[in-house]
């Protein structure tokens, strides 16, 4: 049997480039739940797009447009969102910044 990775420590885990030119790095994972964090640049963009997963999001540094289900807000450091299952969004960085998703379940096309 695999154990678990129960802890993750900071900067540990490395970047991996995004096809949009952002980069991500999964902290941890099981089946059922994921916490990715995804750097940019200023002015970059989190293109919009749809999943089945469930999003939570929450901004660790910087300032974001965020548009979910076409309801667009400025948030920055200490702001979250969530995403239902299937609903279009997405961001764009207004200062350079961080964000740390959860995705339930599992994003396995970040694994590969």
């Amino acid at each position: 049997m695999t154990m678990t990775k129960i802890f993750a420590h900071a900067g540990e885990a490395p970047w991996t480039p995004t096809p949009d030119g952002n980069r991500r790095r999964v902290l941890l994972s099981t089946n059922e739940l994921m916490l990715v964090e995804f750097g940019f640049d200023k002015g970059g963009i989190g293109a919009l797009h749809s999943h089945p997963h469930v999003q939570s999001s929450y901004v660790a540094e910087g300032r974001f447009e965020v548009t979910v289900g076409g309801l667009t807000e400025i948030l920055e450091a200490g702001g979250s969102f969530i995403v239902p299952s299937g609903l279009v969004h997405g961001v764009k960085a207004l200062e350079a910044g961080r964000l740390v998703d959860s995705f339930a379940p599992c994003r396995a096309d970040f694994l590969a």
